[in-house]
C-alpha cells in the first residue's frame, strides 16, 4: 500500500519516542514519575464542570454545531481577551473556536502554504507546529534560539532566498520548551519584519497566565484566597507575556491561537480559540469546515463559564506552578545541576551535564528505564534543542524532590 510523502515527516515525535521508553520502564517493575508531558495535573473549575454536566441533559445542545452556534463563546472569547488586553475584537469575523491551539497551527498552513512554500518556525519548538507545514507540503527554515539571544530568533539571519519563498512566521511566547519570555518590543520587530515580508504571523499563546511576576506582592495575592477578596473579572495582563496583537492592533498581518488547557485545567476537552486579522479568521474557518463541526456544545458551555466566571482558580494554578517551579530549581540546585529559573510556563529547561551534553535522547531513555523518571529529550524539538532536557512539573513538590533524588543517582 501507497502512502503520501508527507507521511515520512510525521513518522516519530518526541511524545511517541518517549512512550515507548516510558512502556519499557513499566515493564521492568520501575514505578514512572512522568515529567515528560505538559498536561496539568490540576483540576478544571467546578463552575466549568457544572456548565457541562447541566449541558448533558439539555438535548438541544446534542446535535452537530455549526459556526453560527457557537456565537455565545465567541463572543466571550472576545471580552475575556479586550478585558485583558484592552484591543477591540469582533466575535463574529475575529474569532473562531479551536479544538485546543494545537489545532490551530495543524490547520491554518493549510489556508496559508502551497507546496514548496516556508515557513519560519522557532527552533528548538513546538513538534505540531513542523507538523501543520508538513501536512500542506511546505518546507521549514529553522530559526536557531541560542541562550546568548535570550532564546529568541535574529530575524537578520534568515537568508534573503528564504524569506523570497516564505509565507508565514510562527513565534510562541512563553516558550515551550524554553520557558523563554519576549518583551512587547520584540513583537513589534516582529510585526515590521512580517509586514516588511509580506508573511503572515503566527502567535501561539497557551501560557499567557503561566508566568512569575517574582515579587513578594504578586506572590501574597496570587496565594491568598480570601472570600472578603475583591477578586477582579480576570488576572490582570502580565507585562512579561504580551499579545501578538498589542504590536499589530490593527490586524494586519498576525492571529493569536489560546487554549483553555493551562490557565483553565482543561487540557481534555479540547478547547481553544484564534483571535486576529479577520481574513486568517475566515481562511481558517473554511479548513476547519471540511474537517468538523466544532466541538460538543456543553464543552463551550464550560469554557464559557471558565472565561466569564471567578477567575480565583487561575491564580491558584499560578501559585502553584510558582512554588513546585521553585522545589524543583531548588532541588536541581542541590545536586549541583545548575539551571536557571524560569519566567513563566509549567517547564524546566536544562542544559544537559557531561557526558550527555550531546546526547539528550540516550539520557531520557537511559534515565526513565533506570530511575523511572521520564523527562522529555531536547533533540525531540529541534536540532538546536540537542543538549537540553525539558522537565514538565505535573506533580507535587514532594513528588519532584523524589525525582530528582533518583536523578542524582543516576547521574
Amino acid at each position: 500500500m501507497l502512502f503520501a510523502q508527507r507521511l515520512q515527516f510525521l513518522q516519530s515525535n518526541v511524545f511517541a519516542d518517549m512512550d515507548r521508553a516510558k512502556a519499557k520502564a513499566l515493564a521492568a517493575g520501575r514505578q514512572l514519575i512522568d515529567l515528560s508531558l505538559g498536561s496539568s495535573d490540576l483540576p478544571a473549575e467546578a463552575h466549568a464542570i457544572e456548565a457541562i454536566a447541566q449541558s448533558l441533559y439539555d438535548p438541544s445542545t446534542h446535535g452537530y454545531l455549526l459556526f453560527h452556534g457557537t456565537q455565545a463563546f465567541r463572543h466571550a472569547a472576545a471580552l475575556w481577551y479586550e478585558q485583558r488586553f484592552g484591543i477591540p475584537i469582533n466575535p463574529e469575523t475575529e474569532v473562531i473556536p479551536l479544538i485546543g491551539s494545537q489545532e490551530g497551527t495543524a490547520h491554518l498552513p493549510l489556508a496559508v502554504l502551497n507546496p514548496g512554500d516556508f515557513a519560519l518556525l522557532l527552533d528548538p519548538g513546538y513538534p505540531s507546529h513542523a507538523g501543520g507545514v508538513y501536512l500542506a507540503s511546505g518546507q521549514i527554515y529553522p530559526m536557531p534560539l541560542r541562550a546568548e539571544n535570550g532564546f529568541l530568533p535574529v530575524f537578520a539571519d534568515i537568508p534573503t532566498p528564504v524569506l523570497a519563498q516564505s509565507r508565514m512566521m510562527v513565534l510562541s511566547y512563553p516558550h515551550n520548551p524554553t520557558s523563554a519570555i519576549a518583551p512587547l518590543s520584540f513583537f513589534q520587530e516582529a510585526v515590521a519584519f512580517c509586514q516588511q515580508h509580506h508573511l503572515v504571523l503566527v502567535h501561539d499563546f497557551p501560557y499567557v497566565d503561566l508566568v512569575f511576576e517574582d515579587t513578594k506582592e504578586d506572590a501574597e495575592s496570587s496565594l491568598n484566597t480570601s472570600p472578603r477578596l475583591r477578586v477582579p473579572a480576570s488576572p490582570r495582563p502580565s507585562s512579561l507575556a504580551p499579545s501578538i496583537l498589542q504590536a499589530d492592533p490593527e490586524k494586519s498581518v498576525s492571529i493569536e491561537f489560546f487554549t483553555l488547557s493551562k490557565s483553565y485545567n482543561m487540557g481534555g476537552f479540547r478547547i481553544g480559540f484564534a483571535i486576529g486579522n479577520a481574513e486568517l479568521i475566515r481562511a481558517l474557518r473554511q479548513v476547519k469546515a471540511a474537517v468538523d463541526f466544532n466541538q460538543y456544545r456543553g464543552i463551550l458551555n464550560g469554557a464559557i463559564a471558565a472565561l466569564t466566571g471567578n477567575q480565583d482558580g487561575v491564580k491558584k494554578t499560578v501559585a502553584t506552578f510558582r512554588q513546585r517551579r521553585d522545589a524543583f530549581v531548588n532541588a536541581l540546585h542541590n545536586i549541583g545541576w545548575q539551571v536557571p529559573t524560569p519566567k513563566a510556563t509549567m517547564y524546566v529547561w536544562a542544559k544537559l551535564p557531561e557526558p550527555w551534553s550531546q546526547n539528550s535522547i540516550g539520557f531520557c531513555t537511559q534515565l526513565v528505564e533506570n530511575t523511572g523518571v521520564a523527562v522529555s529529550p531536547g533533540a525531540g524539538f529541534g536540532k538546536f534543542g540537542e543538549g537540553y532536557v525539558r522537565f514538565a512539573l505535573v506533580h507535587e513538590p514532594d513528588i519532584l524532590e523524589t525525582a530528582v533524588r533518583r536523578i542524582a543517582e543516576f547521574l
